[in-house]
């Protein structure tokens, strides 16, 4: 019975006493509802043994007794309430067996009875400490999502109940962990870093830890990365610059792109290389472009009170240009809804969502707005501009076109490709698919694999990931589509 305790706990010796039993054996609460119910022993008679344990079980309630038994044609039911904390009600350990009951049945339910206790409560409390470890965990998910949407004060509140505080200035670092390993790292993270990190289970990877460190480290301190590289084997670690709290987005998706570098380097570790984002270079014009694609979703009303509204929308629109179709795990919502809601923000920007060409249009307009930094004044007869007409225009900008020169630079440098293939026709057209391996393996007459291999060689010399979201071909698709715009300027 101790061996079954240690191994197996309350499933196992229940198992083990429906054997002995020759019959059925479960434990119930006080209402006699069925906790754990196991059987052996087919039953041929159609007595539904459940069901008299259940019965057995409020009428020992009923007669405030230590023990109950009774008999059911050929069957005896014998209850004994286990013994449990002062602050609860115990369950009660029932046997439903047939007639003649074996030899010594009796005495070996009360003998079983102390290690079923112990095995419920310690169930018990086990139960409760992943309720509370998974409602922190989901606590931490939700400040890392109001860091995400520029909810700072919400965020600290929040961030202020489940410690640490919120360091800012920020580095965010992405962990790739090994598998089933993520719950290990972070307790590492924690003792790394101190306990001044906010280490967060990301929801859309399974094998993620996204942490928020304090930014500037003391000198004579190795960055947390690097430390948690060394420490733990097969770990990868993408680390962002050093970033305002407000910009913890933009802090992400430097980490992410880092981490795609770090995976191809011995050392397993990698910081974002310093780049401009093209928020950043658009100007007072490409924040008016921005407020006028966006107006029709920042204004929206919903018809029924339970629809989502604007700031939902806008949510979702973030979360799926992101993360695609893990923008369901991300918003803990199905993916029926998620499919309702872009075709409904489709609708609302007249904008085709299945081509890159709008969603990098569409990600850049949302990262405009959540720049603090631009300026976004709109004149009231500039409010709704027609925004199929304006992209180009905001292209054409001498930042802009230094923002996109920089941005392909590295397609250029002497080895950037690995091979014969030119990298800006691989990357050219795989834009031109809509990002996908099929079409474009088809187009460049080579086959998925090969073209996997190729944009796997981009993402080191981009320093950038493509293959997985967030992805940096929005940027390249504005980067090409700037560079077209000047061409074409300069041809005319």
């Amino acid at each position: 019975m101790y061996r079954l305790a240690r191994s197996g706990g309350t499933q196992e010796l229940l198992h083990w006493v429906s054997g002995r039993a020759e019959g059925w054996a479960g434990l119930l609460n006080g209402d006699g509802t069925v906790l754990h119910g196991v059987t052996r022993a087919p039953d041929r008679t159609g007595v539904d043994a459940a069901a008299l344990a259940t019965e057995g079980a409020k009428e020992l309630a009923s007669l405030d007794s230590r023990s109950f038994s009774f008999d059911r044609g050929p069957y005896t039911a014998l209850l004994f309430p286990l013994d449990g904390p002062p602050d609860a009600a115990p369950p009660v350990l029932a046997v439903v067996a047939p007639r003649p009951l074996p030899h010594g049945l009796l005495a070996l339910l009360a003998d079983v009875a102390m290690p079923l206790a112990l095995c419920w409560t310690a169930e018990t409390v086990e139960r409760k400490r992943r309720r509370v470890d998974l409602a922190e965990s989901r606590g931490r998910e939700a400040v890392l999502h109001l860091l995400m949407t520029g909810q700072l004060s919400i965020a600290h509140q929040v961030a202020g109940a489940l410690k640490p505080t919120l360091p800012d200035p920020v580095r965010v670092c992405v962990v790739e962990c090994p598998g089933g390993r993520r719950d290990e790292v972070a307790r590492i993270c924690a003792e790394l870093s101190g306990g001044r990190s906010w280490i967060v289970r990301c929801p859309v990877y399974a094998r993620h830890l996204i942490l928020v460190v304090p930014a500037d480290p003391d000198a004579t301190e190795q960055p947390l990365g690097h430390r948690l590289a060394d420490e733990v084997d097969e770990c990868v670690v993408g680390a962002s610059e050093d970033v305002p709290l407000s910009d913890t987005a933009t802090g992400y998706r430097q980490a992410f792109h880092a981490l795609a570098v770090a995976r191809g380097l011995p050392v397993r570790h990698a910081r974002f290389g310093s780049a401009p984002d093209a928020a950043l270079v658009v100007g007072a014009a490409g924040a008016r472009w921005a407020d006028g694609l966006l107006h029709p979703l920042l204004t929206y009303l919903p018809r029924r009170s339970h629809d989502p509204g604007s700031q939902e929308l806008a949510a979702t629109l973030t979360s799926w240009l992101a993360f695609s179709s893990h923008a369901t795990q991300h918003l803990k919502i199905h993916r029926n809804t998620l499919t309702a809601r872009l075709r409904l923000i489709g609708e609302l920007l007249g904008v085709d969502l299945n081509r890159v060409a709008g969603q990098a249009a569409l990600d850049l307009a949302l990262r405009i707005r959540a720049t603090p930094t631009v300026s976004r004044t709109v004149r009231p007869d500039e409010a709704t501009p027609e925004p199929s007409h304006r992209l180009d225009d905001i292209l054409r900008g001498p930042a802009v076109q230094e923002w996109a020169a920089q941005q392909l630079r590295p397609l250029t440098a002497s080895g950037a490709s690995g091979s014969t293939a030119d990298p800006r026709t691989t990357l050219r057209t795989w834009l031109d698919c809509e990002a996908q391996l099929g079409p474009t393996a088809a187009a460049l007459g080579i086959s998925v694999p090969g073209v996997r291999k190729r944009l796997t060689r981009l993402e080191s010399a981009l320093q950038r990931s493509l293959l997985q979201a967030p992805s940096a071909r929005y940027d390249l698709w504005l980067a090409f589509r700037t560079l077209d715009v000047a061409g074409a300027d300069a041809a005319r």
